[in-house]
Parts: C-alpha cells; sequence; structure tokens
C-alpha cells in the first residue's frame, strides 16, 4: 500500500490546523505516506498545538498507522496509514480545543472504514476560531448528508474556553461510493431561527439580551420575517464551565441553510455579541451565494473523494477554501474550477461557482 510519500508544506495559504487536518484525513483514505514540514509556522505559538495533536492521534488510531514528530509545538510529522477499521474511537484535547475541528478530520475516515464507527468527541463544543457544535449540527450535518450518508451527533456534555471539559458521542456508518451535490440555487430566504445560550454562573439576562439584539439587527433589513431566537439556560448537568454565545440560521426555499455566530468573551456586552452573530448572517445573505462563508471549505474534501461532477455556488471564496482546493488536488488528483458566477445581475456581489470532478473513491471493505 505504501507509496512514495507526499511532502506537504504547512505554511503556505492558510497555514493552519486545517492543512494538517485536510492532508491527513485525504493520507489515512488514500493510503498515501505524507510528511508535513512548517507546521503553523506562521502563527504566535507555531506547531502543533493539544487540539491538533489529537486530531493526528485519532487518525493514527483509526487506521493502526504510525506517527512521527506527533508532540506539542513540533513543526514537522510523518505520518503512514494502514487500514481504516471502525469500532469506538476517543479523542480528547484536554483543553478547550473544537471537538468540531476533531469531527472534520475524522468524518471522511470513518465513511470508508469497514464497519460501523462511534467516535468520542471531547473537548469544547462552543469554542473561538471554530464552528460551534450548534453549526455542524443545524448546517453542516443537513447539507453534508446530501453526499449520500447519515451521521447521529449526542451531545452529552458542553464545554467552553478556556476549560473546554465538554463531550460529543457521533455515530455512523460506512458507504461504498459519496454521491455528487448540486448547491446552486439559492431559493429566497422563508425562516430566521437560532438560540441564545449562557451556561455556568452568568445571568440568563444576558441570553435575552444577546436574542434581543440580535433580532433588532436582522429586523432593520429583513421585515417581514419572524424571527424566532430562543434564548437557552443550558442544564448544569449539560454543560461544563461557564459561557454565553448565539447562534442565528436563515433556511431558504430550497432547502439552503446559512449562518451567523457569536461567543461571549469577558468584557464584551450581551448586545454586542447578539449584533456580531446577526451582521455575520446577513452578510452570508448578501452575496447570493447557495452555502455560507463557513460551510465552503468544509465540503471541499467531500467533492474531491465523491463520484460525478459537484457544484456549489458560494460568495467569495475564503482563503480556508482555496487552501482546502490546493491540497485536495495535491493529493487526490480530483479536478476543481472556480469561476465567477455569470448569471447575477447585480456586479457588486461576488458569487462564484466551485465545481469538482470528483475521484470518486469507493470503500474498499464494503
Amino acid at each position: 500500500m505504501a507509496g512514495q510519500r507526499v511532502e506537504i508544506d504547512g505554511g503556505i495559504m492558510e497555514g493552519g490546523g486545517q492543512i494538517l487536518r485536510v492532508c491527513t484525513a485525504l493520507s489515512c483514505l488514500l493510503g498515501l505516506p505524507l510528511r508535513v514540514q512548517k507546521i503553523r509556522a506562521g502563527r504566535s505559538t507555531p506547531g502543533l498545538r493539544p487540539q491538533h495533536l489529537s486530531g493526528l492521534e485519532m487518525i493514527r488510531d483509526l487506521c493502526d498507522g504510525q506517527l512521527e514528530g506527533a508532540e506539542i509545538g513540533s513543526t514537522e510529522i510523518i505520518f503512514t496509514p494502514e487500514k481504516i477499521k471502525g469500532g469506538t474511537h476517543t479523542a480528547d484535547t484536554k483543553t478547550a480545543g473544537s471537538v468540531c475541528l476533531l469531527l472534520q478530520v475524522s468524518m471522511p475516515c470513518v465513511l470508508f472504514a469497514a464497519s460501523p464507527s462511534e467516535l468520542r468527541l471531547k473537548g469544547g463544543t462552543n469554542a473561538e476560531m471554530a464552528p460551534q457544535i450548534d453549526y455542524t449540527l443545524m448546517v453542516f450535518k443537513p447539507i453534508v448528508e446530501k453526499f449520500g450518508f447519515k451521521f447521529d451527533c449526542d451531545i452529552k456534555m458542553r464545554g467552553y474556553y478556556p476549560k473546554g471539559g465538554g463531550e460529543v458521542i457521533v455515530r455512523m456508518s460506512p458507504v461504498k461510493q459519496l454521491n455528487p451535490i448540486n448547491l446552486t440555487d439559492r431559493g429566497t430566504v422563508t425562516k430566521i431561527y437560532g438560540r441564545a445560550f449562557v451556561a455556568g454562573v452568568l445571568p440568563f439576562k444576558i441570553a435575552k439580551d444577546m436574542a434581543a439584539a440580535a433580532v433588532r439587527c436582522i429586523r432593520k433589513e429583513i421585515r417581514d420575517l419572524y424571527v424566532n431566537i430562543q434564548p437557552v439556560q443550558e442544564p448544569k448537568e449539560q454543560a461544563f464551565g461557564n459561557g454565553n454565545g448565539i447562534i442565528i440560521i436563515a433556511e431558504t426555499s430550497t432547502g439552503c441553510l446559512f449562518a451567523g455566530s457569536s461567543l461571549g468573551k469577558r468584557g464584551i456586552s450581551a448586545d454586542k455579541v447578539g449584533i456580531e452573530a446577526a451582521e455575520t448572517l446577513l452578510g452570508n445573505l448578501r452575496h447570493g451565494g447557495a452555502v455560507d462563508e463557513y460551510l465552503q471549505d468544509q465540503l471541499i474534501i467531500f467533492m474531491a473523494l465523491a463520484s460525478g461532477v459537484s457544484k456549489v455556488k458560494t460568495g467569495p471564496i475564503t482563503l480556508h477554501t482555496q487552501t482546502a482546493i490546493h491540497f485536495a488536488e495535491q493529493l487526490t488528483k480530483a479536478k476543481f474550477t472556480v469561476k465567477k458566477s455569470e448569471e447575477e445581475d447585480d456586479p457588486s456581489k461576488e458569487t462564484n461557482v466551485i465545481e469538482c470532478q470528483g475521484i470518486g473513491m469507493t470503500n474498499p471493505r464494503l
């Protein structure tokens, strides 16, 4: 199985943990030995952080592979994958490192395992610089399942910055092959809903204030839709530590989903958190694409693996997406094209279509 080792420069483009996630997942799937150098070279704390390390160890365990250079602060790793197996796998960042990022790296792999998998992921469920678990459930899940698979995600415990302590359990069965997707018809916004949460010692008033500020902000731009943002007090037995945040989803007539979210930080008013989420959502609705800026890059690896041509209409292409495409092409031989969308009548809107001829990966173990 082990062919020529692929050399990856971890310092280019987005230059962060994402390169590591895309490349190790594809290395595992394709049986390609991998060396990644200059890991997070440009970051303020270069090299592997706890969440990257736990993701790498998880991928190694998923396939009984070998991993060299895997310690905190390391800027170079060598990974030699073996066969992907199902069963129960645990990954623990031991920090507020995001469980959603652990899911991002492991999900494509377990789709091509020999048997069903249960992933026990521990860390932060609502963490900075990563999708919140609510985003994963409310936006990522329904859209990614269009590739022709299902997964269940059970939130056992929510965990926040800086302590983490959250846990989710994800269960999924392998597939023979992934279907291509077509997300080009945006439709019109039909519903806006969300949740504003507080956990731990924070007063419930904060949740109500975040929700109210977000609704006011959306109302200025979208007057004719009922906006339903539920304030929520996370139950004590399901939340570790203190945190507050908000996620708002817009759903369209064609089933497209967009989100804006924000997390509370010390010294930031509840109103400001609510407004930030609302403005992010409105920004995602202005460009005319069929996915929001966060979903864009998360779909790339699945498009590369699917059989046939996938098309996704997006707003401006993010650096994360450019990075995912670059490494997906380098490792899989899938062909991506990104074109400016022709039919937009409004030239100020930057709308693009990402098209991909996938490699039609088939599961040799099914």
